[in-house]
């Protein structure tokens, strides 16, 4: 393998744009639409349908035409949560948040970043949570961690559960 190349990277513009599709067909109602509306010849679009790769601008103006936005995601694995999940560390993570501690130096020291952001906008959506502050906190301690996308992408791999997670932080708070 050339080493200026990454064969390992599985990715193409198909299926990116076959995900902001629905969105364009509704707003434009065709793809030569879209590709004006992203300032592109219409037959750039064609051709990205059936390309290896693109041009990040590219792309980046079709997702804006559409009200999208390109985020990149960390791959969901062991680095990004917690090494353990258990309930000591449950109990910490409570405390923490009932302290109303929104130094990101003490979040960055309860856990991974990336876990500790996806926390951070999990709290921004309970009534009466400081919403601005919290998200802030969120987008300092992994930048992203609050777009719909990579959010989702947080719940589904989390460790923490909501619904227990949520309950336990109402009765400590009291």
């Amino acid at each position: 393998m050339n080493p200026s190349t990454n064969d390992t990277v599985d990715l193409y513009p198909g299926p990116l744009l076959a995900q902001m599709a629905r969105a364009a067909a509704l707003r434009f109602g065709s793809d030569a639409a879209w590709a004006r509306a992203a300032g592109l010849p219409k037959e750039t679009l064609s051709r990205l349908k059936r390309a290896a790769s693109c041009d990040l601008r590219t792309l980046a103006a079709l997702a804006k035409a559409v009200g999208y936005t390109l985020t990149a995601a960390p791959a969901q694995g062991a680095a990004h949560m917690p090494e353990r999940f258990d309930r000591d560390y449950e109990q910490m993570l409570l405390d923490l948040v009932a302290a109303d501690d929104f130094d990101p130096a003490a979040w960055r020291a309860a856990g991974p970043a990336y876990f500790m952001g996806g926390l951070a906008v999990l709290l921004a959506g309970v009534r009466g949570a400081d919403r601005e502050r919290l998200l802030g906190l969120a987008e300092t301690l992994h930048p992203g961690i609050s777009t719909p996308e990579v959010f989702s992408a947080w719940l589904a791999a989390s460790p923490l559960q909501p619904s227990r997670f949520l309950p336990m932080l109402e009765q400590v708070r009291g």
